[in-house]
């Protein structure tokens, strides 16, 4: 199938079954999904952000609203996402429903951003928080049972997450059902360790509801707006993965219903989970210690419990950052796959193992690069530039709901359409104006990292088009 602006695009596959376009297998029913979709979005920005949050904004209540309208932004994303997705049920995403619907340029690019940044650098900052928490666990971890560490404390942090990326890399080497197995059961873990520590916080912790009423008398007028945005920026990274399973379409048993289920089900069980999480680290820790704080799902064991069942609730948070490291290891080689097989990313990255029928060299390519990530870079330096980079091509891909007719493809089903997109696409220019306004460099950084893709595309990859 060929689109209007010329890029040659694979047939829609079959809706079981082997695939017609990509020799990728529909395996996927809605259960692992489902699953896959939770995994990728509950991930280190969830378990770590609280304490960044509050230095921000000083006020417990206003986080809990922009928690609540990041959410509901996720969920209309994951409508429009479900629309697209059911459109256009292949592997690659943005990748596929941008180059379809605009310009062959606008999928590349978004390829290009999701290989630096959409998914290496969300391995890469997965796997240090990972370890963070592994060490709140067991502090002599890094000193591997020595008197004397055989390196720095930063460098041992490194090492270990670079060794999780390895690990993880080679699971999913293998069949996707292989993978998606070890996926469904760490997720299952994840979800159900996160649920009972919020019940029992709840019902058996000692902590005050008046936190949630700290500094939230302020005048509106005075608020740092720019402040918020930037808030609302990293709270959205924390979000990320509402659209997860639209990357691997051309694996999904019945696209069209399972997709946007999938994306539905997924998005609101973590908004959900979400809200209760957060409440519960307010409810835990008073405003004034929690601010700044990394491992905060730690310090809120300690404070609801005592020091007896932090170390348990640090493994549980470590297990759920291994299912979202795991989710990102999976998703992103299908992006690299779909780019590679209409030419417009390097040739190896199409190549199928023959025995596991997974895109095998994509996986160890992407792997390599957050092992660099993990080497030359901080959790604090990646998260703005995260933010950032992935708010962009969204933006676009929602505003791809209204060109679906002029292809051809069926018009969008969305309740109170066209509500849902246009509360997105609202809501996300906004946080990255206000965002910029406030971290211009790093906003900067993310945007020149997606123009150098603009040279290479018409040097390298356009003349390649079909």
């Amino acid at each position: 199938m060929t689109t209007s602006r010329g890029l040659s695009l694979p047939a829609a596959p079959a809706e079981n079954g082997k695939s017609t376009d990509n020799d990728l297998k529909r395996e996927l029913g809605l259960f692992p999904l489902t699953n896959i979709v939770i995994a990728n979005m509950i991930g280190a920005g969830a378990l770590t952000l609280s304490g960044i949050l509050l230095a921000k904004v000083h006020s417990p209540l206003l986080m809990m609203i922009l928690w609540l309208i990041g959410g509901l932004t996720a969920l209309c994303g994951a409508l429009c996402y479900g629309q697209l997705g059911a459109a256009m049920p292949q592997a690659g995403g943005e990748y596929v429903f941008l180059s379809r619907l605009f310009h062959p340029l606008a999928g590349f690019l978004s390829g290009w951003i999701s290989f630096f940044v959409g998914f290496s650098a969300p391995i890469a900052a997965s796997a240090l928080a990972c370890v963070e928490y592994l060490e709140r666990a067991y502090p002599s971890l890094l000193t591997l049972g020595m008197r004397q560490p055989p390196a720095s404390p930063v460098i041992m942090k490194k090492i270990f997450a670079a060794g999780l990326i390895m690990l993880f890399t080679f699971v999913h080497r293998h069949r996707i059902r292989f993978g998606a197995r070890v996926q469904n059961g760490i997720t299952i873990a994840k979800i159900a360790g996160i649920a009972l520590f919020v019940v029992l916080g709840f019902a058996f912790g000692k902590g005050d509801f008046a936190h949630l009423f700290h500094e939230a008398n302020a005048d509106v007028a005075s608020l740092p707006w720019q402040a918020i945005g930037l808030s609302f920026l990293w709270i959205m990274f924390a979000y990320s993965g509402w659209n997860a399973s639209a990357y691997i379409g051309s694996e999904i048993r019945q696209p069209k219903k399972n997709l946007p289920l999938s994306l539905l089900l997924g998005t609101g069980a973590v908004t959900i989970l979400y809200l209760a999480l957060n409440l519960l680290f307010v409810y835990a820790v008073p405003p004034t210690e929690v601010s700044d704080t990394i491992s905060i799902g730690g310090l809120a064991a300690a404070k609801l419990f005592g020091r007896s069942l932090e170390q348990i609730v640090s493994v549980f948070i470590a297990l759920a950052l291994f299912s979202s490291l795991s989710a990102y290891i999976m998703l992103g080689p299908r992006v690299y796959f779909s780019m590679a097989k209409d030419g417009l990313f390097f040739r190896f990255a199409a190549k199928v193992h023959p025995r596991h029928g997974v895109p095998s060299q994509s996986i160890l390519c992407q792997g390599a690069v957050a092992i660099l990530m993990v080497t030359f870079g901080t959790y604090d330096q990646l998260l703005t530039y995260l933010g950032f980079a992935l708010g962009i091509f969204p933006i676009l891909a929602v505003l791809g709901l209204f060109q679906l007719k002029k292809i051809g493809l069926p018009a969008p089903r969305i309740a109170c359409y066209p509500l849902p997109p246009l509360f997105f696409i609202a809501i996300s220019v906004l946080m990255l104006v206000l965002s910029f306004l406030e971290r211009p460099v790093e906003s900067m950084v993310a945007i020149l990292t997606l123009a150098a893709g603009i040279p290479i595309y018409f040097l390298i990859f356009k003349g390649k088009l079909k």
